[in-house]
């Protein structure tokens, strides 16, 4: 299997540090509003490259962090005039109803930054020991100078660096790329005791801490999008390596945004669509299948002409299923099993998806497997059950387990044989 490495900027063998386990963190939201269909994206892909690896037989421990102490959930709670709490409360419960929605499977653990805080005191009071961490009237800085390997990750040269937009500006910084390890509280703000006065962490630090607590000093994937890798991931990598002197990450997996109008769909430009707004039209399978026809690290312009074509495809393939379902109701046990090669359609998959989880081709795979099947099975009337049963097992694993866009639940309800099966006979 080939992972692209967002750290060495190319592919490379994927070799986890304790196999069968793999360790995968990613970059979870900040709990503040309803998460947009870029977001989601980025989820999606985390869920399916966590299930192939499942698919591959290895035992993934996955986490996915939830940020519930932020500038923006205050911002918001002043908006909604309630209290901050309230407001992650509130919206953390929606994620957690969205991603069921959107089929993705609930990670191995959620942890929250408020649950972390001694823990993260902890590792700022070990970076000021060590010389990385300096604190001015409360504030508490890392100070980037000191870390030799400083835009590693991003490829950027730190002297040439100028303070921009996701950059915090501060004049009492030493550097403008210094970054907030602990914020001094603000009146009306929550806080925390420390030994610098009462305060929050910084948004950048709270990755390291739980990813390190929850998965170990070096974890094999990290996850997030790809606005993500400066500063963010950047900033997460100078901070836990200055403490440990390990490697933090074996491998760096950066997803593409969704472009409007040739921009990167943000909530700070407006631009954006809920996940949970666009499943009132659209069906997940849509969804992930729209996902799973672009390479997961490439850009996707977003429109309602190319989800109505996913919707079509996504259509496809579940009617696809469905005929099977009753096929092996209604064709006899003692007819002809095809010579069909369904070996050929496994290989074919695995080899998209172990050359840096190429969906497309996975998909453009399977629909060769559904147009395959198809010119078999008109040939004679009397195809054996069992065929159907290796034709479902098929689609099972690969569109079902792994991409999740076909659902499989529908035809397994009660409900479904008794009303849409004689309904799909009828119509075959």
């Amino acid at each position: 299997m080939q992972i692209y490495n967002t750290l060495t900027k190319r592919k490379e063998e994927f070799v986890p540090s304790n196999p069968p386990v793999v360790t995968f963190y990613m970059c979870g939201p900040t709990v503040y509003d309803f998460f947009h269909i870029g977001n989601g994206r980025s989820f999606a892909m985390a869920d399916i490259i966590r299930r192939y690896l499942s698919y591959k037989g290895y035992d993934v421990k996955f986490v996915m962090n939830l940020t519930d102490i932020d500038d923006r959930i205050i911002n918001q709670s002043i908006k909604e005039k309630t209290s901050v709490a309230a407001v992650s409360g509130k919206y953390t419960e929606a994620f957690f109803d969205d991603i069921s929605r959107l089929g993705i499977n609930k990670a191995t653990e959620y942890p929250k930054a408020t649950n972390h805080v001694d823990d993260m005191i902890k590792l700022i009071k070990e970076l000021e020991d060590r010389g990385y961490a300096y604190n001015i009237d409360g504030n508490v800085f890392y100070d980037v100078s000191k870390f030799e390997e400083y835009g590693k990750l991003s490829g950027k040269n730190i002297s040439e660096l100028n303070s921009g937009a996701r950059v915090e500006v501060d004049v009492s910084k030493k550097n403008p790329l210094d970054f907030a390890l602990w914020k001094k509280a603000k009146s009306g703000e929550p806080s925390w005791d420390s030994p610098w006065g009462k305060g929050r962490p910084g948004w950048h630090l709270e990755c390291s801490v739980m990813s390190m607590k929850h998965l170990g000093e070096t974890i094999d994937l990290h996850g997030g999008g790809s606005d993500l890798i400066f500063p963010h991931h950047e900033n997460e990598i100078a901070q836990s390596e200055a403490v440990t002197s390990k490697p933090f990450v074996k491998y760096w997996i950066h997803f593409g945004f969704l472009n409007i109008n040739n921009e990167k769909m943000s909530k700070s430009l407006g631009n954006f669509f809920t996940v949970r707004d666009i499943l009132k039209k659209y069906s997940a399978q849509t969804i992930r299948l729209l996902f799973c026809q672009t390479h997961y690290a490439k850009p996707i312009d977003f429109s309602d002409d190319i989800l109505d074509a996913a919707e079509k495809g996504a259509a496809k393939i579940q009617n696809f299923v469905d005929d099977c379902f009753v096929n092996i109701d209604r064709k006899s046990e003692d007819g002809i099993v095809p010579d069909f090669d369904f070996q050929t359609y496994y290989n074919s998959f695995e080899a998209a998806m172990d050359d840096d989880f190429n969906t497309p081709q996975a998909v453009a795979g399977i629909f060769d497997f559904i147009r395959d099947v198809n010119k078999i099975v008109p040939a004679d009337e009397s195809v054996d059950a069992l065929f159907f049963e290796k034709v479902k097992t098929f689609m099972e694993k690969t569109a079902g387990d792994v991409l999740g866009i076909v659902d499989f639940g529908r035809i397994n309800d009660p409900k479904f044989p008794s009303l849409e099966k004689d309904l799909i006979q009828l119509l075959i």
